[in-house]
């Protein structure tokens, strides 16, 4: 009974760090990616756009 219940708890724990801890910092690293991202674009278009001004 008691590997039973210990098991079940288990399980629940995993379940809350796969959806409370896992997936939240996933989500939020792929935010940062997706910012950094976009401002690097927008900054190599800018000296691009620069550089041909310029010339």
């Amino acid at each position: 009974m008691g590997r039973i219940v210990l098991a079940v708890v288990g399980v629940l724990l995993a379940l809350f760090l796969v959806f409370g801890v896992i997936i939240p910092a996933v989500l939020g690293l792929l935010k940062l990616v997706l910012i950094v991202g976009v401002i690097g674009v927008l900054l190599f278009a800018g000296v691009t756009l620069y550089g041909k001004l310029t010339k």
